[in-house]
């Protein structure tokens, strides 16, 4: 019977964990990594809802991108959202694995690659390579990427197919300085850290999320800058790692989450 700890390793040699950003806190967050897998759940965010899930379709180990833990716990008493997650996923049994900005981190099999996959980008590149202590480029290691469209495309029919093929019901952006838009840079999650990045190879849109007020004003008519959602753009994460997992292991069930987890809600 496959332990826990294959499909850690597995994982770890797509996206290992020292490949993560100093900040953050992949890898196995609760449970026993010689536990044997009975089904695996796949999910953006370990919610309360999703432990019950795991627990009712008889998978004791998740999947997620994002980690429950990002800090230390001083007390675990169920009062907030956090520590009800942990305390119900060890009561029952359940692991928690997190993958995060190791895999934002990674050029194959990424969640900037499936982001550029899922509009269309071709000939993609890493936006912001992660550099050696000499100074030297990683080889597919780095923050955001670039590419371009099949076809130059005017902006206002790109906005409407990157609604279309992410599924989303509204976007935000800055000025549009450019009728026609080919070369895009984006970054599945928080990414305004890269924005000068974006105008450095200048592409004409850099698509992202979570934008401060004052940081649209960093496209400094030089870029379109579009903020999509957190959750929106990085949604098809679920899929790269369901089908990663599935194509893998045959031996048990790997289940794609029913529940949106998607803590923002428009109207």
């Amino acid at each position: 019977m496959i332990k826990i700890n294959e499909v850690i390793s597995f994982l770890d040699s797509i996206a290992p964990q020292n490949w993560q950003e100093g900040y953050d806190n992949a890898g196995l967050i609760t449970g026993n990594p010689d536990w044997p897998v009975q089904g695996i759940l796949v999910c953006l965010d370990s919610t309360e809802n999703i432990i019950d899930e795991a627990i009712h379709s008889g998978c004791n180990l998740i999947i997620a991108h994002h980690p429950i833990i990002f800090s230390g716990l001083k007390k675990i008493t169920g009062a907030h959202y956090v520590e009800k997650v942990i305390i119900k996923a060890i009561k029952n049994d359940i692991a928690i694995f997190a993958i995060h900005t190791n895999l934002d981190n990674a050029f194959f099999y990424g969640v900037n690659t499936k982001f550029c996959e899922q509009i269309g980008l071709q000939e993609i590149n890493i936006l912001a390579p992660k550099k050696n202590e000499t100074g030297n480029n990683l080889e597919a290691i780095g923050a955001g990427m670039y590419g371009w469209l099949p076809e130059p495309m005017p902006i206002k029919d790109f906005f409407n197919h990157l609604k279309s093929k992410m599924e989303l019901q509204w976007i935000k952006h800055t000025e549009i300085i450019k009728p026609t838009v080919s070369k895009i840079a984006l970054c599945g999650g928080s990414g305004s850290f890269l924005t000068k990045a974006a105008i450095s190879v200048q592409a004409d849109v850099f698509i992202s999320s979570d934008f401060k007020y004052h940081e649209f004003f960093e496209a400094n008519n030089q870029i379109i800058i579009v903020d999509i959602g957190h959750f929106e753009s990085e949604k098809y994460t679920i899929d790269l790692l369901f089908g990663l997992l599935q194509n893998k292991f045959s031996t048990f069930a790997v289940r794609f989450t029913k529940h949106i987890t998607n803590p923002v809600h428009y109207l």
